[in-house]
C-alpha cells in the first residue's frame, strides 16, 4: 500500500512540474492591457527591432537581453 502511495505522489509531482513548464513556456507570454504585445526575436524580425530602436533616437532607449544561461 505504501508503494502505491509513493508512486501516486511522484506522478502528481511530475505532472505539476510538466504543467508549470508548459504554462511558463507557452501560455504565460501575454502582455498586460495597454502594453504592446510581446515579440519573440529571430532572424526574420531583427531588422524591425533595429529600425524601431534607431527611429527613437530623441528619447531614452534601454535594451535588456536576458538569457537562462
Amino acid at each position: 500500500m505504501k508503494r502505491k502511495h509513493v508512486i501516486y505522489t511522484l506522478v502528481a509531482v511530475v505532472g505539476a512540474i510538466v504543467m508549470f513548464v508548459v504554462y511558463y513556456l507557452y501560455l504565460g507570454s501575454t502582455a498586460p492591457t495597454g502594453q504592446q504585445p510581446l515579440v519573440r526575436l529571430d532572424n526574420s524580425n531583427i531588422d524591425s527591432l533595429k529600425n524601431s530602436f534607431n527611429d527613437s533616437a530623441d528619447s531614452v532607449r534601454v535594451m535588456v537581453m536576458l538569457s537562462p544561461t
